[in-house]
């Protein structure tokens, strides 16, 4: 008897690549970052499976937005208590945690479920030029 299988089996390691945030737009950064952790940069993309590609964004302190953002745009987060709303401007949680405003946006472009938070914890920010993954020799993105 003959087996069928859905999807051909994927021959690829994980695969690293790097971003250097320094002035690049929010938005466009984002977009480009949650591309690569969804696979959609390689022949065998496929919606419902996890491709193990890792991204390394670097400088994640020295990213811009445009317009007004800087003041008017909000991130908001709930303790659980009752009264526990905490609301952060752009300005604010840049300063605080300069990597989280990243996470937030492509967080928000990956799947929602166990694959999203699967592939989410394959991406990782850092505030300055240096991060601890030169031994993976991750291929450097241009956007």
């Amino acid at each position: 008897m003959n087996k069928t299988t859905l999807y051909p089996a994927i021959n690829h390691d994980c695969q690293w690549y790097i971003i250097d945030a320094e002035s690049k737009t929010l938005g466009r950064l984002a977009t480009e970052g949650a591309r690569i952790l969804l696979g959609k940069n390689l022949p065998s993309y496929n919606p419902s499976r996890d491709i193990k590609n890792a991204l390394i964004i670097i400088n994640a302190d020295k990213i811009k937005i445009s317009g007004k953002k800087q003041l008017d745009k909000f991130y908001r987060h709930h303790s659980g208590q009752v009264g526990g709303m905490k609301i952060e401007t752009f300005d604010e949680l840049q300063q605080r945690i300069p990597g989280r405003v990243i996470e937030k946006a492509i967080k928000g472009m990956l799947p929602k479920g166990p694959l999203g938070r699967q592939l989410f914890t394959k991406l990782k920010v850092y505030k300055g030029s240096q991060h601890p993954h030169n031994a993976q020799k991750p291929e450097i993105v241009n956007i």
